[in-house]
């Protein structure tokens, strides 16, 4: 995904329920007793004598990297032994990191995942936050440190991601038996989509956030129709004169990303050359706007920018698309969507009528940024696969979109075959857009969906769906996901 999303609607992260006077190796013993009173249990799934760590650490395969203490839980960073190839489980293993918050196991648990790299702090995902249980968050294969090495990268595909996920819930599920959920936003919705797909039965429901569906790569219709009536005329009209602009003053404005990428040690091998790196940013800006802003931020657009100044221009579309975007040092980090965009997710070709010719290379395909030393070759079945299976399939799954949001013009649809299943769209929404931003009746019914899915509906809910509200109470240090956004800027991104 492209810039930092800017105090707008998000995925959420974590919390704690205790004050942090009882962190570190105190919280550890007494995350137990705080889960049960936070959430109203009367027995702890573990004896006084047993420790959490134990329990986990005795699993093969399974070893600690760090812990780190907070109120009410206990944050364990961890790595976990996996196969690099599934079919072929002789043939070599790698460590994947993962990540488990620990609140109670007589609580249900949320697997969570990004589909890029996992943050090593303490973080809850909406999900986890409504159903107040434990979360498990697992680093996206070929995603650094979680690199095979040496890196066969024919094993960096959606079945071999979805089955990671499957060993460790498997392996995790001896220890919290109480009903699971899956979880992600973008990549991530994309992933719990996959794993469900492959592997049915492991979880009890699914919440994907802001997922895209690219069932056939090379129509891409729906994404024109989309940028011709987002938001409205006058911000249309602002977004893309800037972005006209910044290519009709393409050389004053290389000059100065020239500098400043020789300034901050930028290098462009992978796309090729400078030129291509500009023009690729530029392509993104009216995208990237509309990913990770709301329809009031049209007013920080220069609003007449045939006459605005050079550094006018650089500064709005350095503020949304970020000119590092595509160098060298900005992709190497995305290498593996790259390859798996180009491979088998797809990506999107949008055609921008308004820049006229002055675009040199188009919007360029996900082979350009993945280094030529990796070979790719679409698989255009297995999308299709996935979109077929989920109309006819789904179970207990939930999809959760933004109106603005360019990634949800080719969304995920429910048919006949979809049972206790829901599509929701947040009105006005980003690509932040999670349950808490629907409208009320939505947002209660969805709330109650997952609350039934994980087994805690209060009785009341049970009775009356338009009761439900999260089991635990917001808390601002970790229910944020703008680190995750943070973390994802720059490059056309799920």
């Amino acid at each position: 995904m492209r810039k930092a999303l800017r105090g707008v609607l998000s995925l959420a992260v974590l919390i704690g329920t205790v004050s942090a006077t009882g962190a570190s190796a105190g919280a550890a013993t007494a995350a137990e007793p705080a889960a049960k009173q936070s959430s109203g249990s009367t027995t702890s799934g573990e004896s006084s004598n047993e420790d959490i760590k134990d329990r986990i650490l005795a699993i093969p395969g399974m070893s600690l990297i760090e812990e780190k203490p907070y109120p009410g839980y206990r944050f364990f960073v961890l790595n976990y032994t996996q196969p690099i190839d599934h079919k072929r489980p002789s043939k070599g293993t790698f460590q994947q990191r993962v990540t488990l918050l620990h609140k109670d196991t007589t609580r249900p648990t949320v697997f969570f995942t990004s589909g890029y790299n996992v943050s090593t702090n303490p973080s809850r995902s909406e999900p986890t936050q409504i159903i107040d249980g434990n979360q498990v968050s697992l680093e996206y294969r070929f995603f650094t440190p979680s690199r095979p090495a040496p890196a066969d990268w024919s094993k960096l595909d959606i079945w071999q991601a979805a089955s990671d996920q499957h060993r460790v819930f498997k392996a995790l599920k001896k220890i919290y038996t109480q009903k699971w959920l899956s979880t992600g936003g973008s990549k991530g919705g994309m992933t719990a989509t996959y794993f469900e797909r492959f592997y049915p039965k492991d979880m009890d429901g699914v919440v994907a956030y802001v997922a895209p569906n690219d069932v056939v790569d090379k129509e891409d219709s729906a994404y024109d129709r989309f940028f011709a009536r987002v938001g409205t005329e006058e911000c249309r009209d602002r977004l893309s004169g800037v972005q006209r602009e910044a290519l009709v003053r393409r050389e004053p404005l290389e000059a100065k990303f020239e500098a400043y990428a020789a300034e901050n040690g930028l290098t462009f091998d992978t796309v090729g050359t400078l030129d291509k790196a500009y023009e690729a940013v530029v392509m993104d800006y009216v995208w990237a706007f509309w990913q990770y802003s709301l329809l009031a931020d049209c007013a920080s657009i220069p609003a007449d920018a045939p006459n605005a100044t050079d550094q006018e221009i650089w500064d709005s579309v350095d503020g949304i698309s970020g000119f590092a975007a595509y160098a060298d040092q900005g992709l190497s980090t995305y290498t593996p969507y790259y390859y798996q965009a180009g491979t088998q997710l797809g990506s999107p070709d949008i055609t921008q009528p308004w820049l006229g010719n002055l675009s040199r290379y188009g919007y360029q395909p996900p082979r350009t940024f993945v280094p030529r030393s990796i070979p790719m070759k679409f698989q255009p079945s297995v999308m299709r696969d996935v979109d077929r299976w989920v109309r006819n399939n789904a179970r207990q799954m939930m999809y959760v979109y933004g109106e603005n949001d360019p990634w949800g013009a080719e969304p995920f649809h429910l048919g006949k075959g979809a049972r206790d299943s829901h599509v929701y769209t947040v009105p006005g929404g980003n690509h932040g857009s999670k349950v808490a931003g629907l409208v009320a009746d939505e947002k209660a019914e969805a709330t109650a969906a997952v609350l039934r899915w994980a087994g805690v509906a209060p009785a009341a809910v049970e009775a009356d769906p338009a009761k439900a509200k999260p089991l635990a109470k917001f808390d601002a240090r970790l229910d944020v996901r703008d680190a995750e956004l943070q973390r994802n800027r720059g490059t056309l991104r799920p």
